[in-house]
């Protein structure tokens, strides 16, 4: 369900509670049963929830530490901030883990559907169906109400929070110009999207979900809004690009496809090279090293890897 670099260390996650460290060790087991996973903005930890309950932090050493647990419940969404905070969603309401024992909660009317920090860390927006809450996490922060009736599967600021995009449950996003509640939809998807990711310079949001990798521009006061998206990436017949990651430094996107294909495309020039041709199951993680120059990866099958990409 998630890969990520912790340090030098990549992790992979699995549905089924376990966490492997790549390099050796037995797997250790987070939680009965993953629901959700997230790495900490400084990247030196995982952070994942569970059917258990819990909410866990796992470093490069593998062994998962417990930050909090509601007991009999399923934690659906995690986030995690650049000031160290962690959210996590259980029903309807938002549980704000900001140090030991401290845990403040934010209620809401309907069951949680995505979670995410702004880029500074100072607000959390909460979806929901019918619309999306912001709330200041520290004082002096300001909140606001989005509304867009339909069902959510998550929600991402901008890198420079002007904008927030939600991921909706059918085949398109919708998002909101923050500056003066102008909203807008964002189409041509064959189906969910359940992959994204920005450009280091923020230029570019790239989703799974078509064909070809689909990104959006995000320059100027009006971003995507009446603007054309980018394909990236050759289609592969059926095999619909499953997940995407962009270089943390370059503008180039990882893409990965429903076949176990993954390609590397440039923004700028679309020249695609291929890393793996095939695999076996659904890309359903990818995720870049810091320094850009090695690919972590894994399976709705299982199967994980490691790839270095020299530039």
């Amino acid at each position: 369900m998630a890969a990520h670099f912790v340090g030098e260390t990549p992790l992979f996650a699995l549905a089924d509670g376990t966490i492997h460290r790549w390099g050796g060790g037995a797997p250790t087991r987070a939680h009965a049963a993953l629901l959700a996973a997230t790495p900490t903005a400084d990247c030196r930890a995982l952070i994942t929830s569970g059917e258990d309950g819990r909410v866990c932090r796992t470093g490069d050493a593998g062994e998962p530490l417990e930050l909090a647990a509601v007991p009999r419940k399923w934690v659906t969404y995690v986030a995690s901030s650049l000031r160290g905070a962690v959210a996590f969603a259980v029903g309807r309401s938002v549980w704000l883990h900001e140090g030991p024992g401290a845990l403040r909660e934010l209620q809401h009317a309907r069951s949680v559907a995505g979670l995410a920090f702004s880029p500074d860390g100072e607000r959390i927006a909460v979806a929901s169906y019918g619309g999306v809450s912001i709330h200041p996490v520290y004082p002096g922060a300001q909140g606001a109400k989005l509304e867009w009736q339909s069902i959510y599967a998550g929600i991402a600021f901008s890198p420079d929070s002007r904008f927030l995009i939600a991921f909706m449950r059918e085949a398109l996003m919708h998002g909101w110009r923050l500056d003066d509640g102008q909203h807008f939809r964002m189409t041509g998807y064959s189906e969910r999207i359940r992959s994204w990711s920005w450009s280091a310079d923020g230029r570019w949001l790239a989703t799974s979900g078509a064909p070809s990798a689909i990104l959006w521009p995000f320059e100027g006061f009006e971003g995507p809004i009446g603007a054309a998206a980018l394909e990236l990436g050759a289609p592969r017949g059926d095999a619909p690009v499953t997940a995407v990651a962009c270089h943390p430094a370059r503008a180039e996107v990882a893409i990965g496809y429903a076949d176990g294909a993954l390609s590397l495309a440039g923004i700028d020039d679309g020249a695609v090279r291929m890393l793996r041709p095939s695999g076996r199951g659904v890309v359903s993680a990818v995720v870049w090293h810091n320094s850009g120059s090695r690919i972590a990866f894994g399976t709705e099958r299982g199967e994980c890897g490691v790839l270095d990409v020299p530039r």
